[in-house]
């Protein structure tokens, strides 16, 4: 039996979000502009609201000025695209990112495609997803990113290894398929609908489950010593009528197959928000040498 190491996420994010705050205070020191993120918020779902708070407090806490906008969920669609607008001149603010999901009077494509997608730095516009997908620079979506971080981190050079990638969403999927081909792996993107995807699975060195169903990935799935990189966070009901976090990996059935694994919760979590922080570093200062994505 394999002894499968942790791969903790909080640990790395710690890490990631003090190195963006020294970079913010040099960027800071060199060229007067503290680094702004604004973040708007429609509706009072409670999880994007505590994700938002928690967002607010480590953009204070990187040294970055940090914007909130809180609209009631009946806000016109109009509204919020003119705060959008009004955003991308703000010369404050390098980095806007509006919470999903949005309310359905809303159209979340034409509002993310109002985004300047200088400041975007969630990383969902069609500019930056056309570019990541070309190859050029591009502010890439904060989950991917993070993904990407650890497993380098944790098995240094990528090149040559097989990446198999379970989920195709526009937010975690095919992005992170795109990183992992930059990193020189051969890729595969399964899904709900591939023949065979326990086979899939099993070929793979590196595992990424994005799918939003909760334990999905069976242990017999991975391949003895892959690294698995598990995505999903998923409340599931637990004892005496509490929820628990579960990923899309039955992690215990995988404990003793992966050379490695994310946990859930302290693996992919912690990383969006520091990748995040890096993103509005990033959009700073492409924005102040006026060298846009």
């Amino acid at each position: 039996m394999i002894e499968t190491k942790r791969i903790d996420g909080k640990a790395f994010a710690e890490g990631l979000r003090a190195r963006v705050a020294d970079e913010a205070a040099v960027f800071l020191a060199q060229t007067g502009v503290r680094p702004g993120l604004a973040v708007v918020l429609v509706g009072e779902d409670p999880a994007s609201a505590v994700y938002v708070r928690n967002k607010a407090k480590q953009t204070a806490e990187a040294g970055m000025a940090s914007f909130e906008y809180k609209l009631p969920a009946d806000e016109p669609e109009a509204s919020v695209l003119t705060l959008i607008e009004q955003l991308n001149r703000e010369p404050g603010v390098h980095g806007i990112l509006v919470q999903l999901p949005l309310p359905q009077h809303i159209d979340t494509q034409k509002v993310l495609a109002t985004i300047d997608p200088a400041k975007d730095v969630d990383g969902f516009h069609v500019v930056n997803a056309g570019r990541l997908a070309v190859g050029l620079d591009a502010l890439v979506p904060c989950t991917p990113l993070g993904c990407i971080m650890l497993l380098k981190h944790e098995l240094g050079s990528l090149t040559g290894l097989k990446a198999v990638v379970v989920g195709r969403s526009n937010i975690v999927g095919k992005p992170v398929a795109q990183l992992l081909l930059r990193e020189d792996c051969t890729v595969t993107i399964a899904h709900s609908r591939t023949r065979d995807l326990p086979g899939e699975c099993r070929q793979a060195d590196v595992l990424i489950a994005a799918v939003g169903r909760p334990e999905m990935v069976r242990g017999d799935w991975i391949k003895p010593g892959a690294t698995v990189i598990d995505v999903g966070i998923n409340r599931v009901a637990g004892d005496a009528g509490k929820f628990r976090l579960v990923g899309d990996v039955a992690f215990k059935e995988a404990q003793g197959i992966a050379g490695a694994i994310t946990p859930v919760p302290g693996g992919v979590g912690p990383m969006t928000i520091a990748c995040l922080l890096q993103n509005t570093l990033t959009a700073a200062r492409r924005i102040v040498e006026a060298r846009f994505v």
